[in-house]
């Protein structure tokens, strides 16, 4: 795959991922708000968001072992990691002890989740 074609992939796949966990945390938020415990529809959005990071977690490094190189492939590997296991562990969090406050916990963790992969983004086109 050329590199001009890869950039795409890349910006696709970030959008998809930012907007899945923005909606998410305001799903979570929402869920808090309405003094609710997460129930079996966040735990399928949770399951969702976290497939889409795995798709991108997959196709990320392959791209960055194979292709265009990245500056920082150490910090550049670590995020990837980081971005996948925010959410089970957040989730992991929120459920261990439902509450009201679990909804928020998510809305947390999409967040974070959405930090990671601007900040891989960020990582990705400083090599390109």
């Amino acid at each position: 795959m050329a590199v001009g074609r890869v950039v795409p992939v890349i910006a696709a796949l970030v959008w998809v991922v930012v907007v899945a966990a923005g909606a998410l945390a305001v799903f979570g938020l929402v869920t808090t708000a309405l003094n609710r415990v997460p129930g079996r529809a966040m735990r399928l959005a949770v399951g969702g968001v976290v497939a889409l990071l795995a798709v991108q977690a997959a196709v990320a490094a392959v791209l960055a072992l194979t292709g265009p190189g990245v500056p920082e492939l150490s910090t550049f590997l670590i995020y990837l990691v980081v971005s996948v296991c925010v959410l089970p562990i957040g989730w992991q969090f929120a459920t261990a002890e439902p509450s009201r406050w679990s909804g928020a916990v998510i809305a947390a963790a999409a967040i974070g989740t959405a930090v990671a992969v601007v900040r891989l983004q960020g990582l990705w086109t400083a090599g390109v």
